[in-house]
C-alpha cells in the first residue's frame, strides 16, 4: 500500500514539479545562451579573456553571498515569495543584459556587465534556493530521484541555450536572444504564482555554521565546489577554443555544447533513482565521479604531455563523459548532506531544507566563480589544453579526499563495532544458555 501511495503524485506535488521544472529550464537556458557568442562579443568591446572570466564569475560570487543569506532566512521570507520574486528579477536582468551592446566600449561596458550580472544572480539565487527547499519538503523520501528527474529540464536548458543563442545572435544580432528569453521568464512568473503551493514552516535554531562545520559536510562542500569550478571553467574558454581550433561558425559552436548537456540530463534520473534506492552507492558515485571528471578534463585539450592532436569527434566524446561524471557526483550530494544533518541532530522541516539548499547553491556558486575566473586567466597565459588539465585538479582533489574519508569512516565503524561485540560473545552466550537448560 505504501509503495502504491508513493507512486501516485498528489495535486500539490504535480504543481511543485511543474513550477520547479520551469525555473530549472528557464534559468539554465538564460545562463547558457552567453556561451557561443558573448566571449568574442566582449573582446570586441575591449574586455580581455580574464575579464570575461570575471564577468561570468561575478554572477556566481553574488549568487554565493545571496544564497548563504537567503538560505538562513527562508522561513522568514517565505519559500513561494522567494521563488516567484527571484524569477521576476532574473527575467528583468536577462533583458537588461541584452541592452549592453548599446553601451560604449571599455570600462563602461565592463562595469555594466558586472552590475547586470549581479542583479541577475540575486534573482537566480533566490529562485533556486527556494526551489531546492520546496522540492525536499514535497518529496522527503525521494529527493534524489526527483532532483535527478528535474535535471532533465536543467539539461534541456543547457542543450537549447547555446544553439538557440548562437542562432538568434547570428540571425538577429546581440539583443534578440536576451530579450526573447527574458520575456519567457517573465511570462512564467504569474503562472507559477497560481500553481505553486505555499509551504509554511516554523523557524529553527540551527545555523549555517553548525551545519558547515561538520567534517563530512565540509568534504561534500569541496565536492560541490570542484564540480562547479570545472563546469564554470568551460563558459568563457570553450567557445573560443572551438572557434580557433576547429574553425566553426558561432551557430555551430552551440551544437558542440550538446554533448555535455545531453549526457548529464539523460543520466541524472537514473543516478538519482540509484541514489535513493541504494543509498550505500552514494559514496562510490561521489568518489568515482570526481576521479572520472579529473581524467576527462585532462583529456579535454588534451594535455600537451600526451602529445595527442585534438580532434572534434574526440572533443565531443570527452564532453559526453564529462556530463555523465558530473552527474555521478552532483546528484547524490544533496541527500547525503541531508542524511548527515539528520544524523547530527538537526530538526527536520523547511528551515533545515533552506539551510541545506542555501549551502548547496552557495558552494556551487563559489565554484562557478573560481572556475571562470581562474580558467580565464590560465587560458590566457597557458592555453586551453593546459588550463583544462589544471582545472581537473579540483575534481581529483575532491575525489581522493572523499575516498579517504569514506575508507577512514568505514574502518572506524568496523573497529568500534568489533570492540562493542567481541567475537567470543555470541559463542559464550550460547554456551551459557545451553548450560542453564
Amino acid at each position: 500500500a505504501l509503495g502504491e501511495e508513493s507512486r501516485r503524485l498528489t495535486r500539490e506535488q504535480l504543481f511543485t514539479v511543474a513550477a520547479t521544472a520551469s525555473i530549472n529550464f528557464s534559468s539554465m537556458i538564460c545562463y547558457s545562451i552567453l556561451g557561443p557568442f558573448f566571449p568574442s562579443e566582449a573582446e570586441k568591446k575591449g574586455a580581455s579573456n580574464t575579464v570575461v572570466g570575471l564577468i561570468f564569475g561575478c554572477f556566481a560570487l553574488v549568487n554565493f553571498l545571496v544564497a548563504l543569506i537567503l538560505g538562513n532566512y527562508l522561513t522568514h521570507i517565505g519559500a513561494k515569495f522567494m521563488f516567484v520574486a527571484g524569477m521576476f528579477v532574473s527575467g528583468c536582468g536577462t533583458i537588461l543584459f541584452g541592452m549592453l551592446d548599446k553601451v560604449p566600449s571599455g570600462p563602461t561596458f565592463i562595469g555594466l556587465c558586472f552590475l547586470v550580472r549581479a542583479v541577475d544572480a540575486v534573482g537566480f539565487a533566490a529562485a533556486m534556493t527556494a526551489s531546492f527547499s520546496i522540492l525536499a519538503k514535497a518529496f522527503p523520501n525521494n529527493i534524489a530521484t526527483v532532483l535527478g528527474s528535474l535535471e532533465i529540464f536543467t539539461g534541456l536548458g543547457l542543450v537549447l541555450g547555446p544553439p538557440l543563442g548562437g542562432f538568434l545572435y547570428q540571425s538577429f544580432g546581440y539583443e534578440v536572444p536576451f530579450i526573447t528569453l527574458g520575456c519567457v521568464v517573465l511570462v512564467l512568473v504569474p503562472v507559477n504564482m497560481c500553481i505553486l503551493p505555499k509551504y509554511d514552516s516554523i523557524p529553527s535554531k540551527d545555523s549555517f555554521w553548525k551545519l558547515i562545520l561538520l567534517p563530512k559536510v565540509l568534504l561534500l562542500c569541496l565536492t560541490i565546489f570542484s564540480l562547479s569550478a570545472c563546469l564554470g571553467f568551460l563558459d568563457p574558454t570553450m567557445s573560443l577554443f572551438i572557434l580557433k581550433k576547429f574553425k566553426l561558425p558561432a551557430g555551430y559552436v552551440g551544437l558542440v555544447f550538446l554533448g555535455l548537456a545531453l549526457s548529464y540530463s539523460l543520466s541524472s534520473p537514473l543516478l538519482g533513482l540509484l541514489s535513493d534506492k541504494l543509498p550505500y552507492l552514494r559514496k562510490w558515485l561521489l568518489v568515482s565521479g570526481g576521479l572520472m571528471t579529473a581524467l576527462c578534463f585532462f583529456m579535454l585539450g588534451p594535455a600537451p604531455v600526451l602529445h595527442i592532436e585534438s580532434q572534434l569527434w574526440m572533443f565531443v566524446l570527452v564532453l559526453v563523459l564529462v556530463g555523465f561524471s558530473l552527474g555521478m557526483s552532483a546528484i547524490p550530494v544533496f541527500p547525503e548532506i541531508l542524511h548527515c544533518a539528520y544524523e547530527n541532530g538537526f530538526e527536520e522541516g523547511l528551515s533545515l531544507l533552506g539551510l541545506v539548499s542555501g549551502l548547496f547553491n552557495a558552494m556551487w556558486s563559489l565554484g562557478a566563480f573560481a572556475g571562470p575566473a581562474l580558467g580565464g586567466f590560465l587560458n590566457e597565459k597557458l592555453g586551453f589544453e593546459w588550463a583544462s588539465a589544471i582545472q581537473g585538479g579540483w575534481a581529483l582533489l575532491s575525489g581522493l579526499a572523499t575516498g579517504i574519508f569514506y575508507i577512514t569512516e568505514a574502518t572506524r565503524r568496523s573497529s568500534s563495532s568489533s570492540l562493542q561485540n567481541p567475537p567470543g560473545n555470541n559463542e559464550e552466550r550460547s554456551h551459557l544458555m545451553g548450560s542453564e537448560t
